[in-house]
């Protein structure tokens, strides 16, 4: 293993899945998401560990909004994860996101024009 990778060595999933779990259910979900969906689950390890470590800059109940609100849209990966925070997406409501009306416009054609 490389030297910049070592450190990773002593995160095995049943840690990372443990820390996950530790931050909250929807981090945990999120994490379990990330390892399932790499053909190598050790690929996604790095990804799991540095969004864990979001927890010290950002607290655990954003990151649990954050890793809800990540599993919504299928953002599978550090940096959205950390954008996601940082553009504070995880403190807009459910309810505001999910009342938003489609946009209506004539070049959008929708489901009934390919039938």
């Amino acid at each position: 293993m490389p030297p910049n990778h070592q450190r990773y060595r002593e995160w095995t999933p049943a840690k990372i899945r443990s820390e996950a779990n530790r931050i909250g259910p929807m981090l945990r979900v999120l994490v379990d998401r990330i390892i399932e969906k790499r053909a190598h689950p050790e690929q996604g390890y790095r990804a799991c560990v540095g969004i864990i470590g979001l927890e010290r800059r950002f607290g655990a109940d954003r990151l649990e909004a954050a890793a809800q609100r990540a599993l919504e849209f299928q953002v599978l990966n550090y940096p959205g994860i950390k954008s996601i925070l940082e553009k504070e997406l995880d403190r807009i409501p459910t309810s505001e996101r999910l009342e938003q009306e489609p946009i209506q416009h004539s070049n959008i054609r929708g489901s009934g024009y390919y039938h």
